[in-house]
C-alpha cells in the first residue's frame, strides 16, 4: 500500500506555511496523501509576520488568521524552537523525509559601503525592527537618545523605522508591543525624523497605503520639500506604466506643496540625496553627508558634486536585507540565495536531490508577503514531478515518531502546534489585562513556559 509523501519544511514564516498549503492542494495530497512536519527556530510560528511586520500594521497581521487555518490541518505537525543545523541538520532531514523545502527567509542587513558605518549610532533597520517586534533573541533595550534621525532606504522598512521612531509611546500601547518596547519608546528623544532617497519620488519602492498611513498620526508632520518633486522621461513613463508608482508620486506632490503644520514630531522625505558618509567623531554619528543627484533622463542619477552634512545623531540603514547561509547547501553571497531552479536547489550544475527552496532564500528579499504564495506553488510543482517521476529518494527512517523521539533523545525543547495555541492564549490573556488585544512575550524562556502542557 502506497505511504504519505512525507516532507520537511524548514521555516514556519509565510512562505513555508504556504508551501504546505500548495502541497495539501495538490493531486499527492488525494492519493497517497501527504505528512508535512515544519521546523521553526523561534518558539512561535509566522515569521516574518510576527517579528518583521510593524505592530501598527493589524491589517497585515491579519494574513496569521489565513495561516493558522493551514498549520491546523491534521495533515501538519509544527516543530518550533528547533534550530538548523544545530539541532537537525540536512542529514537528518533527508532520513525522515521524501523531500526538503527550505523557507528560512531573510533576517540581516544588507551592508552599505560607505565611511562610518561601524559607528556607535549607526544601525542596521533588521535589528531595529526585531527589538520592536520582540524577537526573541536580541537585546530587550534599544538606545533612543537621538534628538535628530536619518533612515537611509525609500521602501516600505524604512517607512516602518520612521514612523515607530516618530509615534510616541502611547500611539503604540493598544497594539502588542511588549512592556519593554513601550518603555524603550516612551524615553525616546527623537523630535526629527529624516528618510533619504538617492532617486526621486518615481522611483521610491514605498506602497501607497504604507506611504499614506504616515500622515495618519495626530503627533507626526510629514514633510516633502518641493524642490525634491521632479521627472523625467524615465520617471514620467514609469508613473504612466503603473498605477501604484502613479499614486505614490501624487501623495509626495501634495505633501510638497502644503504649509508644513505644528505636530510636534516632523518626519522629512528627502529625494536625490545619495549617502556618501556617516559622519562621526569620537566613535559617535555627528551627521550624515550626502551628494544631491540630478536625473539622467532615464530614471536613473547621477551625482552633481554638490554635498551636504545633515545634522543627526544616529542613522538606520534600511537598504534590504540578506539571508543567512544555511550549511550543507550552496550559497550566492551577492544575491544572499540559494541556487535553484524554479525551487530547486542547484550544486555544481546537478539538482541537489529531493532538497528545494521557497520565498526570500528562493528569490531574495523583494516584493510583498502575497508574493511568496507564488513562490510556493512553483516550487511544490517541481517536488511533484519530481515525485512522480521517481526522482526522490527514499527516507531511511520511516515513521511519525521517529523525529519528535529524535528532538527528545537530543533535548530538544521543542514546541508544537497545540503549545502555540497555549502562548497565543497566554498573550491574548496579558493584552485583557491591560484591555489591549494581545500582549507579545518575548522571552524565549517564557515563550517555553507559557506553551508547555499535554498536546
Amino acid at each position: 500500500m502506497p505511504r504519505p509523501l512525507r516532507v520537511a519544511i524548514v521555516g514556519a514564516g509565510p512562505a513555508g506555511i504556504y508551501a504546505a498549503d500548495a502541497l495539501l492542494k495538490s493531486e499527492a495530497a488525494a492519493e497517497p496523501g501527504v505528512s508535512i512536519d515544519l521546523f521553526e527556530r523561534a518558539p512561535a510560528p509566522f515569521g516574518l509576520i510576527r517579528y518583521g511586520v510593524a505592530p501598527d500594521h493589524p491589517r497585515i497581521k491579519g494574513i496569521v488568521t489565513a495561516l493558522h487555518r493551514v498549520l491546523d490541518k491534521p495533515q501538519i505537525r509544527l516543530f518550533g524552537n528547533v534550530d538548523y543545523p544545530s539541532d537537525i541538520s540536512l542529514d537528518d532531514l533527508r532520513a525522515f523525509y521524501d523531500a526538503v523545502i527550505f523557507s528560512t527567509g531573510a533576517s540581516a542587513d544588507r551592508m552599505l559601503d560607505i565611511p562610518g558605518v561601524d559607528l556607535d549610532g549607526s544601525y542596521g533597520a533588521a535589528d531595529f525592527v526585531s527589538w520592536y517586534d520582540g524577537h526573541p533573541d536580541v537585546p530587550r533595550t534599544w538606545p533612543l537618545e537621538a534628538e535628530k534621525v536619518a533612515v537611509l532606504g525609500v521602501g516600505n522598512v524604512a517607512l516602518d523605522v520612521a514612523r515607530i521612531l516618530a509615534k510616541t509611546a502611547d500611539e503604540l500601547l493598544p497594539t502588542e508591543i511588549p512592556a519593554n518596547v513601550y518603555e524603550g519608546l516612551a524615553a525616546n528623544k527623537a523630535l526629527e525624523v529624516h528618510v533619504f532617497g538617492r532617486r526621486g519620488p518615481a522611483q521610491a519602492k514605498f506602497t501607497p497605503m504604507e506611504l499614506r498611513e504616515l500622515d495618519h498620526s495626530p503627533t507626526i508632520e510629514v514633510v516633502v520639500a518641493p524642490e525634491d518633486i521632479d521627472y523625467d522621461e524615465g520617471s514620467i513613463a514609469a508613473r504612466r506604466a503603473d498605477k501604484q508608482v502613479n499614486m505614490v508620486a501624487s501623495t509626495l506632490e501634495n505633501w510638497a506643496i502644503r504649509d508644513v503644520g505644528e505636530r510636534p514630531h516632523k518626519l522629512f522625505l528627502h529625494f536625490f540625496e545619495s549617502p556618501t558618509e556617516i559622519v562621526g567623531e569620537d566613535g559617535a554619528v555627528v551627521g550624515l553627508r550626502t551628494e544631491r543627484t540630478r536625473l539622467d533622463g532615464t530614471g536613473n542619477v547621477v551625482g552633481t558634486g554638490e554635498s551636504r552634512v545633515w545634522d543627526v545623531q544616529s542613522v538606520y540603514r534600511a537598504v534590504g536585507y540578506l539571508s543567512d547561509e544555511l550549511p550543507k547547501l550552496p550559497f550566492d553571497f551577492l544575491s544572499g540565495t540559494v541556487p535553484n531552479d524554479g525551487g530547486r536547489v542547484i550544486e555544481g550544475g546537478e539538482h541537489l536531490r529531493s532538497t528545494y527552496v521557497t520565498g526570500w532564500i528562493k528569490r531574495g528579499p523583494v516584493g510583498l508577503i502575497g508574493h511568496t504564495k507564488g513562490d510556493a506553488n512553483e516550487t511544490v510543482a517541481k517536488l511533484l514531478d519530481d515525485h512522480s517521476n521517481g526522482r526522490l529518494h527514499e527516507p531511511t527512517v520511516p515513521g511519525e515518531e521517529a523525529v519528535p523521539t529524535f528532538l527528545r533523545d537530543k533535548g530538544v525543547a521543542y514546541t508544537t502546534w497545540n503549545g502555540w495555541q497555549r502562548l497565543d492564549a497566554a498573550e491574548k490573556a496579558l493584552g485583557a489585562a491591560q484591555e489591549r488585544e494581545r500582549v507579545k512575550i518575548v522571552a524565549r524562556e517564557a515563550m517555553l513556559e507559557a506553551s508547555a502542557g499535554e498536546d
